[in-house]
């Protein structure tokens, strides 16, 4: 969340992509630095112990979630 709100300060649009189980942690972060209006793109956790497959498929669920942020709208308005 330190890289998202330090490029987002420099007006540079950013989608942090975060699992489920590290919301409330990226809200208490975004909060402590100043930038509570960060809404990182969410994605089902578990990541890291998945085969390639199953991550490839956590990517495509990220890919709306990501332009929603950057868009600033609503993932269902993507």
């Amino acid at each position: 969340m330190h890289d998202t709100v330090g490029l987002e300060t420099l007006g540079i649009p950013t989608a942090a992509v975060i699992t489920s189980e590290f919301v409330e942690e990226a809200r208490t972060q975004t909060h402590a630095l100043g930038m509570p209006e960060i809404e990182p793109a969410v994605i089902d956790h578990p990541l890291s112990t998945l085969p390639d497959s199953e991550i490839e498929a956590r990517a495509r669920q990220a890919l709306p979630l990501v332009r929603a942020v950057w868009l600033g709208l609503e993932a269902s308005q993507v």
